[in-house]
């Protein structure tokens, strides 16, 4: 979700949980609060100069949405268990998650990130000191509501594995991932492209059972359009409620799904709605 207006950054919103704190030291080598805060900065101002993104204005790039999620660990587990395991980022920014994901285990080889710009991409190597060398993970950019890039009805036939390295859209990984993290995505669309946007994803989706998508995003306990202020700016949304989430999904293939809404309390005091959901290929499926 991006914003016209000029609106100042504010420093005041910076802050992070002992978790990112350990997880950004780690990755950037820079151990000082105060200069790992610096270097922060200077990476939101650049992203934020490219397009004005609500989750880089409220620094949710440095959230590590991943690993928080009840589902992370069963999928470090697939990753483990399977050796051709494909893990997909839908909409991953600078990568905070992908490399959170590294970190704890997944090889890197058989991780792919995708976002709208590649800058976001390339600012994530700044902002983790890192180059395609150092860390050399797949990354393709494209818009996920162009059937061209992402369509439930295109994609590859071959049952040999992709090769990551030749990606031409994210349709060359039809029915081949096992994986599938997609946080604060579906929430910026209205309720058709999400509704395509779930089948679109869910065709990516490897049919073996056990295969997962799990993310989060924001919902509400009554499903339709919400208006909300954002950087001054009346931003209108269109949230589903897990009921009807859960049934969009099902609708989409053989999954078992799970939903729920967390609480969200905002800096002005307005209470919000997250909701955090998954839904898992069900051994009902056939390979």
């Amino acid at each position: 979700m991006s914003f016209t207006s000029d609106i100042p950054l504010d420093p005041g919103l910076y802050g992070l949980d002992p978790a990112a704190l350990e997880f950004f030291q780690q990755q950037t080598g820079i151990t000082a609060e105060d200069d790992l805060k610096h270097h922060i900065l200077a990476v939101q101002a650049k992203a934020f100069a490219v397009t004005q993104y609500h989750c880089i204005y409220s620094f949710g790039f440095t959230r590590l949405r991943i690993s928080k999620h009840p589902k992370y660990q069963s999928v470090l587990q697939l990753g483990r268990d399977c050796r051709s395991a494909l893990l997909l980022d839908l909409g991953c920014c600078f990568g905070n998650d992908a490399r959170k994901a590294v970190t704890d285990g997944w090889p890197i080889a058989r991780i792919i990130s995708t976002d709208l710009e590649q800058e976001f991409w390339d600012l994530g190597h700044v902002l983790f000191r890192s180059t395609p060398t150092s860390f050399p993970s797949h990354f393709i950019a494209g818009d996920c509501l162009d059937p061209a890039f992402l369509s439930s009805e295109s994609g590859s036939t071959s049952q040999s594995p992709p090769d990551l390295s030749s990606l031409a859209s994210l349709n060359d990984l039809h029915g081949k991932l096992t994986a599938i993290h997609a946080t604060s995505i579906f929430h910026l669309f209205s309720a058709e492209q999400q509704a395509s946007l779930v089948r679109a994803v869910a065709a990516l989706l490897s049919p073996v059972p056990g295969s997962i998508v799990f993310g989060s995003h924001v919902g509400h306990p009554k499903q339709g359009t919400i208006r909300e202020e954002m950087l001054g700016v009346t931003v209108e949304m269109y949230c589903y409620n897990p009921e009807s989430w859960n049934k969009l999904w099902e609708d989409a293939g053989p999954f078992e799904t799970e939903a729920v809404l967390k609480e969200v309390i905002a800096p002005n005091g307005e209470i919000g709605w997250r909701m955090v959901w998954s839904a898992t290929m069900s051994t009902k499926s056939t390979v």
